[in-house]
């Protein structure tokens, strides 16, 4: 018979995300295209959000160190796709792939800066979040939900933009005021749009925390 364990999914559902914004990533699409401004985001800011509501529910329902334990699976694998990345893209290819290798190498290559960017990057905010949240539920007695995770969210996905573009795109060739004004020109609208989807997925949590809750209800009756 066909069966997945609730828990199990949301774990999965978690690993998709990691993998989809480190593989994907790297395209960006326009946001906005008006003569006085034009914004371009990443197409992994649709899975972002959704990685620190997923660990929110977790932190809710098991507690904060599933949770983490949670976070831990996926920085091993974000390390072991960059890994895995290294050996894929300096092995020699075979006489029928040579032609495309260029382009394989091009997608697939990540340049070390990028790659360590990535990596502190989830690890600060998705610890974080998961810090905030256990906080707030302890202060806030469980309750108001929705507030517990959007503020969680808000303030975690703010470090995880300022730790990864600062990473990422600081010029040792430019003076601090210069990267300043042109890294949080990308930070801010980047932040609210991710603070914007993290809103809409508000529904998100209550169900999954409802739907978790049921899973382990009925694992915990068949135990006792």
């Amino acid at each position: 018979m066909f069966k997945i364990q609730k828990f199990d999914l949301v774990v999965a559902l978690f690993i998709f995300g990691v993998m989809t914004a480190e593989i994907f990533g790297s395209k960006t699409f326009p946001l906005t295209n008006f003569s006085w401004m034009h914004l371009n985001a990443s197409v992994a800011i649709f899975v972002l959000p959704l990685l620190f509501t997923l660990t929110d529910v977790v932190v809710e329902v098991h507690g904060r160190a599933r949770a983490r334990s949670m976070v831990w699976s996926g920085l091993i694998v974000i390390a072991l796709l960059l890994l895995f990345s290294l050996l894929a893209t300096h092995l020699p290819p075979s006489k029928r792939f040579a032609a495309s290798e260029s382009a394989y190498d091009k997608i697939f290559g990540l340049t070390a800066r990028i790659s360590a960017a990535s990596l502190a990057a989830f690890a600060i905010s998705e610890f974080l979040d998961v810090a905030i949240f256990a906080k707030l539920r302890e202060k806030l007695h469980k309750k108001a939900l929705w507030l517990r995770n959007n503020l969680s969210n808000f303030i975690s996905m703010f470090v995880d933009s300022l730790v990864f573009i600062f990473l990422a795109f600081y010029s040792f060739s430019h003076g601090l005021g210069d990267n300043l004004t042109f890294l949080f020109g990308l930070i801010i609208p980047y932040w609210l749009i991710k603070c914007s989807l993290s809103v809409l997925e508000t529904p998100l949590v209550y169900l999954g925390v409802r739907w978790l809750k049921e899973d382990k209800a009925k694992n915990v009756s068949k135990t006792t």
